[in-house]
């Protein structure tokens, strides 16, 4: 099966047409179910401080993700894939049951985020790096920006419809949704993963730059482990991708994510589907940008449009500092959303296409240990916004990025500024 349209050329491939649904649909479970524990910590706890804490516990487990990655590196991204998938499934019926009981409360919803953060962190890096193990190497560009759309998809009617099932059908009918999500996208996960001839690989004029030719894979999974460490420490370009990564998580996605329910609630007067608008709102724009990849990605070059859209997506946070009502934040949240996912769909293109196809999975693992500082920006925004306002957070959160982002920049110009160096490769 062919398709005449370039950017939708990935459909072609067999393992896209089942992953992209099976992505899809536990991408909308995740969502749903992050937006109404959220605001269910949130409303219960009445603490803006339990509500970052609930956030930080959704992403404990990013410590785990090179492991998971060598894993799937060793025994199959597919299978890896599907068995993480099959575990969310398992703990929102843990869920399901506490609410039908009447035994649901802030407490066991911790407990319960604690366990899905240990492996929900993974979820997207291993889902990138099938999709680069599975689809032609000259439909990368688009297949990721297909990809992302099932996240940003989610985020819209993932929002929408959690809000909108919580507040007039209540939480245990938002949950049997949310289980049958998961399972159909474990069924869809297991039918992806078998990779054509001509599947993305690395090009060999970038890769030779990037590590010595691979040798024998070794017996050790933590031998193999080192191995990614070193390929990403010893690889400049995957380097300045991980630290814009880490900065990103650190001080960008607590104010586009983790703190929504708070944002929506305590900021902007608004209530559960005000909440659920707001989202929807970022994440229009995020399935802008990835159509716009996915579109015309092969004609922008990935390290200068990673940078630039950084530096914008920034700027419109910014703008949450301002006296402003609902309807400015949600165009403003519309345009950060946008260049969010221009900046990340060219970082993974960065990662994916100039490493190795053997390190593949552990690359994308190293790529979610970064992460690892949004859990550290969630909890510190909590005492930050009780102390100064969220304003104050606003100004030294988005201060901080710009300045950091700026020493990147300056630190590995060579790597990520000229339009000849690897990381501008237009294919």
């Amino acid at each position: 099966m062919m398709t005449r349209r370039p950017a939708l050329a990935p459909f072609g491939t067999r393992s896209f047409r089942y992953q992209w649904p099976a992505d899809l649909c536990t991408a909308w479970a995740l969502e749903m179910e992050t937006l109404i524990l959220g605001w269910y910590v949130l409303v219960e706890s009445g603490s803006v401080v339990q509500l970052t804490l609930f956030g930080a516990l959704m992403f404990v487990g990013t410590l785990l993700s090179p492991l998971l990655g060598t894993l799937g590196d060793r025994v199959g991204l597919r299978r890896v894939l599907a068995g993480m998938r099959a575990s969310y499934a398992l703990l929102a019926g843990v869920i399901l049951g506490l609410v039908l009981g009447g035994t649901l409360s802030p407490t066991g919803v911790l407990a319960v985020a604690f366990v899905v953060g240990l492996i929900k962190p993974s979820d997207i890096g291993l889902r990138s790096a099938l999709v680069s193990a599975t689809v032609p190497a000259a439909q990368l560009v688009a297949a990721m920006g297909i990809s992302r759309t099932t996240q940003d998809s989610a985020r819209i009617g993932g929002a929408l419809a959690g809000a909108g099932f919580m507040a007039s059908l209540g939480m245990a009918t938002a949950y049997v949704v949310i289980v049958a999500l998961y399972v159909a996208g474990v069924v869809l996960t297991l039918r992806s993963g078998r990779a054509p001839k001509g599947a993305a690989a690395a090009p060999a004029s970038v890769t030779s730059r990037a590590a010595p030719a691979p040798q024998p894979r070794p017996a050790s999974p933590w031998r193999d482990l080192l191995e990614g460490l070193q390929h990403v420490w010893h690889t400049p370009r995957l380097r300045a991708a991980m630290a814009l990564a880490a900065l990103v998580n650190l001080c960008a996605f607590p104010l586009s994510g983790g703190l929504m329910p708070y944002i929506a609630r305590d900021v902007f007067g608004l209530d559960q589907q005000g909440l659920g608008w707001l989202v929807a709102s970022y994440a229009s724009g995020a399935l802008l940008g990835s159509l716009g990849i996915s579109a015309f990605g092969t004609r922008l070059p990935p390290a200068r449009t990673m940078v630039l859209a950084c530096v914008a997506w920034f700027l419109c946070l910014l703008g949450l500092a301002l006296p402003i009502g609902a309807p400015v934040a949600m165009a403003l949240y519309l345009a950060a959303g946008l260049n969010q996912s221009l900046s990340m769909v060219a970082l993974s293109i960065i990662l994916l296409r100039t490493s190795h196809e053997r390190f593949r999975g552990r690359v994308m693992g190293v790529r979610m240990l970064a992460i690892y500082t949004l859990p550290i920006g969630l909890l510190a925004a909590g005492p930050i916004v009780t102390a100064i306002g969220f304003r104050g957070l606003v100004l030294i959160y988005v201060g901080l990025g710009l300045s950091l982002l700026a020493a990147i920049a300056l630190v590995w110009r060579d790597d990520l500024l000229p339009h000849a160096a690897p990381a501008n490769a237009l294919r």
